[in-house]
């Protein structure tokens, strides 16, 4: 989907309220949709959100209205637009992301609240087990952070002589960041490897993170999983591909920009997800009564053609055990 399309459907962030607002007045449901991202980005993530509440039976603007708020990627504007939806008395919160998650968590305890996020819920306090969240929250994970050591693993299996190597974290967002950074850190230490943790959390960041891997001489970088980066995949590729570092994400998309490799599951079966709980909670059911959803089929992906624009074989193991390879 195009940005321009993606604009159309939403029909723009500013008339959201207008929009909700004849919901409530003509008794439809209300969901309030907390993004940390801006309205354009990553725009397949919200159609998947629209077309699982579509597949439940929910199609906005006929049956259910929907108010967006869109954080812009500046996250210390999340709780306000918590906040602003908890005071619409939104029928049900779909918080997609984890600065979104917790921003909801803060606002209310009452409203119901569908989240996606990339770590246990359970450890984080969201819920009180995956099987009966017990609260208003409930949603779907996604193994994304703790596969970061196993992007490492594969980036070190790779180019096994690259000493140096980095890692990228977004610092707008700690819960993901310390994480990332603790697991790989480890991982780096049991494979001998040096890790150096950079920080990126807005574009005008990039250019300097890659000018610091070329004065470490990093061997390799890891993009540590964070709903920012995700929104500029592409970009992120196509420096790695400019300044010849190999580097390692979680989407497909990643790879098929130019990126190396890729390993993750998949965000847009997760979101997915979120609009088909979203349609329950509308259809009465209790957050509290539905399961956490967990989204645990890891894909692997490799471009083969970047490798040699980058003088690296890949071992034919590693490429045996890829989901699809880019040539």
């Amino acid at each position: 989907m195009k940005r321009r399309e993606f604009i159309t459907l939403l029909g723009g962030a500013a008339v959201a309220w207008p929009l909700a607002a004849r919901g409530q007045q003509s008794g439809m449901p209300v969901i309030g949709l907390l993004n940390s991202r801006a309205p354009g980005d990553a725009p397949q993530l919200l159609a998947a959100t629209l077309q699982g509440l579509k597949d439940t039976g929910f199609v906005e603007g006929q049956n259910v209205a929907i108010e967006y708020r869109f954080a812009e990627n500046q996250n210390e504007r999340l709780p306000a637009l918590a906040t602003e939806l908890v005071r619409r008395q939104v029928t049900v919160i779909a918080a997609l992301g984890t600065p979104a998650t917790l921003a909801a968590k803060a606002a209310t305890t009452t409203i119901p609240v569908v989240f996606a996020i990339g770590f246990d819920p359970v450890q984080a306090g969201l819920v009180a087990s995956l099987s009966r969240p017990g609260g208003n929250m409930t949603g779907v994970t996604i193994l994304g952070v703790h596969l970061a050591p196993k992007r490492l693993e594969l980036l070190h299996e790779v180019i096994p002589t690259a000493r140096v190597i980095a890692l990228l974290v977004n610092p707008a967002n700690p819960a993901l960041a310390e994480t990332s950074s603790s697991l790989v850190l480890s991982a780096a230490h049991t494979l001998g490897l040096e890790l150096h943790v950079l920080r990126a959390s807005t574009e005008s960041d990039f250019d300097g993170v890659f000018a610091k891997l070329m004065e470490l001489r990093a061997g390799g970088l890891v993009i540590g999983a964070d709903p920012f980066f995700t929104a500029r995949q592409e970009q992120l590729a196509a420096l790695a591909v400019r300044h010849a570092v190999p580097a390692v994400y979680q989407n497909r998309e990643f790879v098929a920009a130019g990126g190396l490799m890729s390993y993750g599951a998949s965000i847009t079966d997760a979101f997915h997800l979120v609009g088909v709980y979203a349609a329950r909670v509308l259809k009465g059911y209790k957050p509290a009564n539905l399961p956490v959803q967990q989204v645990t089929k890891v894909e692997f992906y490799i471009n083969l053609k970047s490798a040699k624009a980058l003088g690296i074989t890949v071992p034919l193991p590693i490429s045996g055990r890829a989901d699809e390879v880019i040539e």
